[in-house]
């Protein structure tokens, strides 16, 4: 029984049952009463909660049977949240005292193993003077906590209590829940949705697939694309995308390839292949590019990207927030792609970089090494800084080897030249002989 489950669980039992939003300022409660205990500690003073709670009378707390304490941390819960409900609707704040037994209470419920805990549960629900639907609202709250730390607790609950209810919990605590069990055994994952799709087949949504599917990925990516066929999914390929984007490590990343390219050869239709693959690959770029270029230079190395598949990955590579590492990316686009899809594709990372932040652009292209790389950088940055910094713009296209390239640059700047400085374009258009 992990504490965080636990202090969670008994901020939402009294945020339900007092019907306002107090989460915040009870983890504010917690963090604050950490510091202390550590500066307590420090000072060699008691951290007792009840001795803080009544320093005059300090008492030594007898240990109870857990049974007992299940019962009377559930009566205590019940009481301070009526207490506490008194004190909002009179629009008062916590005092001291109330805040200290929420403390208290935290570190009691801590205290109880999975079936204590459960029993505790049970005594609320089956609380007097509840109403059904804060009683729901436990349910659901509980259910949630336990699909990222039990899945499989949190799906048993489900199926119990889906009478109770109803479809109101059905989606993203029953996907979240079948990621998480998948990521650590994916054939049991998808066994349980088999079954109980015959007993409640509302639990077969496309949304609950999915999240067996992402959870899978992280297990075996061969699985996960075969199991897209077995679900019988209403439209496959568009999770495809969202089964890439769920790698972390770099491992995960080659494996998940490795699986694409394995489900790839199973489509026939050449056209339908190419553009399942250049969409995955162009949107699965996004997530790993904002990880950083030194994250990921590991697997790319080792990748070996065909020059369609590394197309597609630079396309979604455009427009996306590099980490600082755009002119790592820029140099690895110039290094990777055919030589005429990496000037058309570093053209592009530069003009939208210039774009966003000339200055860093600038910078780079002054240390970056000479080459072919480069000198398209240079074409494309001075094309764009010369609707603003004419001026630059020709600095930079100088030096630029003499030749067609530089020529057509000049002559883009002066296409581009201010209309507001006509004797200034006019005077570059004779200097360098454009017509």
């Amino acid at each position: 029984m992990k504490i965080s489950i636990a202090v969670s669980i008994l901020i939402l039992l009294i945020a339900a049952l007092i019907g306002v939003p107090v989460h915040q300022r009870l983890i504010t409660l917690r963090k604050n009463y950490a510091q202390l205990v550590a500066r307590a500690s420090q000072l060699n003073i008691s951290t007792n909660l009840s001795d803080l709670a009544n320093p005059v009378s300090i008492t030594k707390r007898k240990r109870e049977d857990r049974d007992a304490a299940v019962k009377r941390a559930t009566g205590e819960v019940i009481a301070l949240a009526e207490e506490l409900k008194a004190t909002v609707k009179k629009g008062k704040e916590l005092d001291r005292a109330q805040e200290m037994q929420i403390l208290e209470l935290e570190d009691q419920i801590a205290s109880l193993d999975s079936n204590q805990l459960k029993n505790h549960i049970a005594e609320v629900l089956a609380a007097k003077d509840l109403q059904d639907e804060t009683r729901q609202e436990i349910m659901e709250f509980v259910i949630s906590i336990l699909s990222r730390d039990n899945p499989q607790a949190a799906l048993a609950l489900v199926t119990q209590s889906l009478d109770f209810l109803g479809k109101r919990c059905l989606n993203h605590d029953v996907c979240i829940s079948l990621s998480n069990w998948a990521k650590d055994d994916p054939l049991a994952a998808v066994e349980w949705l088999n079954q109980s799709m015959v007993k409640f087949p509302e639990l077969m949504t496309e949304s609950n697939k999915f999240g067996l599917l992402s959870g899978t990925v992280h297990q075996d990516p061969k699985l996960a694309f075969r199991l897209m066929g077995e679900l019988a999914l209403k439209e496959p390929n568009s999770f495809i995308q969202d089964i890439m984007q769920a790698t972390e490590t770099p491992e995960e990343c080659n494996a998940a390839i490795a699986a694409l390219r394995e489900y790839l050869v199973s489509i026939k239709d050449d056209k339908t292949r190419g553009a399942i693959s250049a969409e995955a690959l162009t949107n699965w770029s996004h997530s790993f590019v904002t990880q950083g270029f030194d994250t990921n230079s590991q697997w790319l190395a080792g990748a070996n990207f065909t020059p369609a598949e590394l197309e597609s990955l630079s396309i979604g590579m455009y427009k996306t927030e590099m980490s600082g590492d755009n002119g790592k990316w820029i140099e690895w686009l110039g290094q990777k792609l055919p030589p005429e899809k990496a000037r058309e594709q570093v053209r592009n990372h530069i003009n939208y970089w210039t774009q966003t932040d000339y200055r860093a652009a600038g910078e780079w292209l002054a240390t970056a090494a000479p080459g072919p790389t480069k000198n398209t950088a240079i074409r494309s940055y001075a094309e764009t800084v010369s609707e603003y910094e004419p001026a630059a713009a020709v600095q930079w296209a100088l030096t630029l080897p003499p030749g067609q390239d530089r020529d057509a640059t000049l002559k883009t700047i002066y296409q581009k030249w201010p209309e507001d400085d006509p004797t200034a374009k006019e005077a570059f258009r004779q200097q360098h002989g454009i017509k």
